[in-house]
């Protein structure tokens, strides 16, 4: 419960108190890391004494610090951990004005960990990935587009909903070149299908992996091997997909069979294709949009839940790509006129 006393008109100061101190030093943070990112991101001066927090700064800012705090504790109290990650998560969905992420609804149940949305993109994503039949993830790097959608795939078949998960991506950076690598398709394919890997064993025991991945009910296979096949039962997910021809796209989305979900992820702003070549994901963007079943959530750099540093860099990659644009718009002549000026 929080009480708030006003010093002056605009400041006030609340005072949050903890029914439970075991709680706390995970709240905190090591070297109290958690409240530090909490004063940075909200502009509030945060102060521990024993089981309380006062919370000191602008009264706006004051109420959204005391609900990410709040949140943030009613994590613990559920015995979900809160790290660094998921400070930054609560900041960004209290900042857009949504419901905090600590209800069961708003997450992914894995048999290693409870997997709640760090952003509003995120959230509108996951609950894209639990109620419909074919979901579309797009938007940059960072943004949880692919590891949600393999949680989402583990969850489902630990429910019993499904009874294979089939992961796939393009391997456009290989190209021919995939032949001469060593090894057997597997060993070939591998490097590229990563990031994929990674979310499974993130959200499923080692063991449990390799025995599915023997038994092929979670199978991982480059997007040429989808062609003839009609995939039944299954939670399919289709990675990088930017890299997809049109041709390779129709043919991947009509592999869907009975019982049968279908996730696809990609960043359409990173096409590897050939130059002249459409895009997939692109033109699939533009043919589905409306059509019933299917959904299309987009991510921003706002979203991006790697390192904060991350995000920045993004936007930083992004505002220079908007400034090329213009440039190349402006006649040859007043850029030359420009450059001149600049000179002088």
């Amino acid at each position: 419960m929080a009480r708030e006393k006003t010093k002056k008109p605009g400041k006030a100061r609340q005072v949050v108190d903890f029914d439970n101190n075991d709680h706390l030093v995970e709240l905190f943070g090591e070297n109290d890391a958690h409240l530090a990112r909490i004063e940075d991101e909200i502009n509030v001066a945060l102060i521990s004494r024993g089981n309380q927090i006062f919370v000191e700064g602008d009264k706006d800012n004051c109420k959204q610090a005391v609900r990410i705090l709040s949140d943030l504790y009613t994590r613990l109290e559920k015995g979900l951990a809160v790290t660094l990650g998921e400070v930054d998560g609560a900041i960004r969905m209290v900042r857009a004005g949504r419901a905090t992420a600590s209800d069961r609804e708003s997450q992914i149940i894995t048999p290693k960990r409870n997997i709640a949305p760090r952003s509003p993109a995120q959230a509108d994503y996951i609950r894209a990935l639990k109620n419909s039949e074919m979901t579309f993830g797009l938007g940059p790097a960072g943004t949880g587009k692919t590891y949600l959608a393999v949680a989402m795939a583990v969850a489902a078949m630990n429910n019993g909903e499904i009874e294979r998960i089939v992961l796939s991506r393009p391997a456009v950076e290989a190209g021919e070149r995939l032949g001469f690598l060593p090894g057997d398709l597997r060993e070939k394919v591998d490097p590229y299908l990563r990031p994929l890997y990674d979310g499974l064993y993130d959200c499923m025991p080692g063991d449990q992996v390799n025995k599915r991945l023997e038994r092929g009910e979670i199978e991982v296979a480059p997007l040429a091997y989808m062609r003839g096949r009609t995939l039944a039962n299954s939670f399919v997910i289709l990675d990088e997909a930017q890299n997809t021809t049109p041709v390779q796209m129709k043919m991947f989305l009509t592999r869907m069979g009975d019982n049968s979900r279908v996730v696809v992820t990609g960043d359409p702003s990173q096409i590897d294709l050939p130059s002249g070549t459409a895009s997939g994901l692109i033109e699939a963007q533009r043919i589905l949009a409306g059509v019933k079943g299917i959904e299309f959530v987009e991510f921003s750099d706002a979203d991006v839940v790697r390192h904060a540093l991350v995000s920045r860099i993004v936007r930083a990659y992004n505002a220079d790509d908007k400034k090329k644009m213009v440039d190349a718009k402006k006649p040859a002549a007043k850029r030359a006129a420009s450059k001149e000026k600049s000179k002088k």
